[in-house]
């Protein structure tokens, strides 16, 4: 008996060595999934290999002679100097090798980004750097409270909306450089107006060399474009001129930037002043320092941050939101198209750490670009690492090259962003709309309009149209109403309290004020759950049902809506599986009376 004891005992022990152990290697791979989840790169990194190091350089290299010019275009149209689109694009570089879930997205400057920017610093670095961080500041507690999904309630007729018209915006703001107008306003209408009233001043220098860029922009990207894939059996002159074709097209913008600014040069040594270029700017890397929270101005009068921050307005909302909902969706779009899943709270983390980092190299916002996305993932990029090329490439431009940029026509960097944002102008999304439901024209055509006036009013007015519409849909949901002896009501949707008094009325109109009165039943297996308002509107019509000496029958319900209805104790509640068991019921009571 004792032996037997001893031996239950030292299985006991044994199971609960062998629980201990398994709870232990349980919570052991939690935290590496954890780990894995909050640091993406230990899930690629064991795995890498020197093939996906050389694409990653091919990649990385590419992208970062499509950067340069771009950042350096893009910062014009935030109204700051050139150099911080290039103290903006190395930031995002690093910090997303790291934490992104993405293997194709690059962070970095972007041309509605610098757009909505221009609206709030009016020029001013130090307002830039400020909502850099703010905007950080913000992204990063949204990540961390797990609030992504409240991009989920900015539309798509929205986005496009938008999106078309901060095209069109950037698009026509850059006609003035390419005609080499001065004093020109940033407000649209008045910049329309004045473009054409001092078109008389245009500088035919700057008017030819931005015509032809823009045709050497346009003729490189079409010749990529129709460049068909090697074969394994071509030829190998076929191949290498294929090859150059191809280089040509994807660094085209770096490529016409440097021809311009060759021109540039040579006409300045020659002492002819043809072109305006961009002039002297900033050499070397920006000091790391924390970012201001107060400005002294020229006459020493110091701004405090608050008064900054009422400055920047409705901008520490529109920036980070937009920023985030360009990001995620761009990921989302070539994480698609290439079968890989993201994570949008961890891209959430990614962007806002940028920004906040970003702030102490004096960069303004960024998010992710679609046209250098577009560009990595075509290279064939393999893992995130090839943003870390792109980063030394912007680095090493702002090291040594600097002094060079001085001759960078303004001509040549606006031909580089019309093209950039001109394939944004999508008009076919308008036939689609019309074609698959009218009345998302509208939230559309409300984004559209209004961004033309001030872009953050047309995301607002967009938003809150069609959360109108939204809205509208819940308190008005889709009645099927079948009108025999008994009233037949089937709801296309859920029930909630804005519906409950629609609802109601329905019930009352055509049950109750007939005469004679008669029996309803309300057909309820779309409805998944309730609140108090909908059940105290639901114990009124019970009530008033009754006085007439007829019955509202309840079919269909789930199980959660059930036990909330009778957990009130409501009086005379009645309800059926279907809707024939309700018939079935109301004839037998019927009979029988």
């Amino acid at each position: 008996m004792g032996d037997k004891a001893e031996s239950e005992v030292l299985m006991d022990t044994s199971w609960r060595v062998v629980g201990s152990t398994q709870d232990r290697l349980r919570a052991w791979w939690c935290s590496c999934c954890t780990l894995k989840k909050r640091l993406p790169i230990l899930g690629w990194l064991p795995r890498y290999s020197l093939g996906w190091l050389q694409m990653d350089l091919i990649a990385g290299m590419t992208v970062g002679l499509t950067a340069v010019p771009q950042v350096l275009a893009y910062a014009e149209v935030a109204g700051l100097p050139v150099q911080y689109g290039l103290y903006s694009a190395f930031m995002g570089c690093f910090i997303y090798c790291i934490f992104g879930t993405s293997k194709d997205v690059t962070l970095g400057p972007t041309a509605i980004m610098s757009l909505l920017c221009a609206s709030y610093i009016d020029g001013d670095p130090v307002y830039a750097v400020l909502l850099t961080f703010l905007s950080g500041v913000i992204q990063l507690s949204m990540a961390i409270l797990q609030l992504g999904f409240l991009l989920d309630f900015i539309s798509f007729p929205v986005i496009k909306g938008f999106t078309c018209a901060a095209a069109i915006t950037i698009g026509f703001g850059q006609v003035k450089n390419i005609l080499g107008l001065q004093h020109i306003p940033q407000q649209f209408f008045l910049q329309v107006y004045y473009t054409f009233h001092n078109i008389c001043q245009t500088r035919v220098g700057d008017l030819v060399l931005g015509g032809v860029s823009l045709v050497l922009l346009v003729l490189l990207k079409l010749m990529k474009e129709d460049l068909r894939p090697n074969e394994a059996d071509a030829p190998i002159c076929v191949r290498v001129s294929r090859g150059i074709v191809w280089f040509f097209g994807t660094a085209r913008n770096a490529l016409v930037v440097i021809a311009a600014s060759c021109v540039a040069y040579a006409c300045d040594v020659s002492g002819y002043e043809v072109f305006t270029v961009t002039g002297k700017t900033s050499q070397g890397l920006p000091p790391f320092s924390a970012p201001p929270f107060t400005e002294t101005t020229w006459n020493g009068t110091v701004i405090p941050f608050d008064e900054i921050t009422q400055d920047l307005g409705s901008g520490l909302v529109v920036i980070p939101l937009i920023g985030l909902l360009e990001s995620i969706a761009i990921a989302k779009a070539f994480g698609s198209q290439n079968d890989y899943r993201i994570d949008a709270n961890q891209e959430l983390f990614a962007i806002g750490l940028t920004n906040i980092m970003g702030s102490f190299v004096s960069a303004y916002p960024v998010t992710g670009s679609f046209g250098r996305t577009a560009v990595n993932s075509q290279t064939g990029v393999c893992t995130p690492a090839g943003g870390v090329v792109t980063g030394v490439i912007v680095l090493l431009s702002l090291a040594y090259l600097m002094p060079l940029f001085y001759y960078i026509p303004k001509a040549a960097l606006a031909a580089v962003i019309i093209c950039a944002v001109a394939p944004m102008v999508d008009c076919s999304v308008i036939i689609k709309l019309w074609r698959v439901k009218k009345l998302d024209l509208l939230p559309f055509l409300v984004t559209f309009l209004l961004s033309f006036w001030e872009v953050q009013y047309g995301i607002v007015g967009g938003i809150a149209v069609s959360g109108f519409m939204l809205l509208y849909n819940i308190a008005r949901p889709k009645l099927k109403v079948s009108d025999d002896d008994v009233l037949v009501v089937a709801l296309d949707n859920g029930l909630n309290f804005p519906a409950s008094e629609y609802i109601s009325n329905v019930l009352y109109t055509e049950a109750l004020l007939v005469s004679p009165p008669r029996s309803a039943i309300l057909d309820c297996h779309h409805v998944n759950n309730i609140d108090y308002t909908v059940v105290n509107e639901i114990r009124d019509l019970l009530r008033q049902f009754d006085l007439r000496g007829v019955c509202l029958v309840f079919s269909g319900l789930s199980i959660a809506v059930l036990e909330v209805l009778l957990a009130a104790e409501l009086p005379g509640l009645r309800h059926m599986d279907s809707v024939d068991a309700a018939l079935q019921s109301l004839s037998g009571n019927k009979a029988f009376n």
